[in-house]
């Protein structure tokens, strides 16, 4: 069994915890259908926003909204600031246990997130 981490993002609407919940939970469950795992998978989650995203943690909202997250440990930080990047931008990186080759995990990137990685395309 290997650990591999599954990369993530999707931009949000605006700087609203609706938004924010909205954004998290379209996140998560793309991942979650596109790649082989259970969440007691998950050895943890960090999310990472944009400095225009302030209203609230996404690792609380995927505690809410998502079953059997409320024992995966997840942390949150802030996106480093660089000019002319993308904003209202929130990015995870999920590391799972698993038996999956790193060329089987599938990568999920959403909305304006799209051009952060456009060698990628989400089914």
């Amino acid at each position: 069994m290997y650990q591999r981490g599954i990369r993530g993002a999707i931009t949000v609407d605006s700087n609203t915890e609706e938004s924010v919940r909205k954004a998290v939970v379209e996140l998560i469950n793309t991942i979650k259908k596109n790649n082989d795992y259970l969440n007691e998978d998950i050895s943890h989650v960090i999310f990472t926003l944009t400095p225009d995203i302030d209203c609230v943690y996404p690792a609380k909202i995927a505690r809410e909204e998502i079953k059997d997250f409320a024992t995966v440990p997840m942390m949150c930080f802030s996106e480093m600031e660089i000019k002319n990047s993308l904003r209202k931008c929130l990015r995870i990186l999920i590391v799972i246990n698993t038996n999956l080759a790193q060329k089987e995990i599938k990568h999920v990137y959403l909305k304006g997130a799209e051009i952060l990685r456009k060698d990628i395309k989400t089914i």
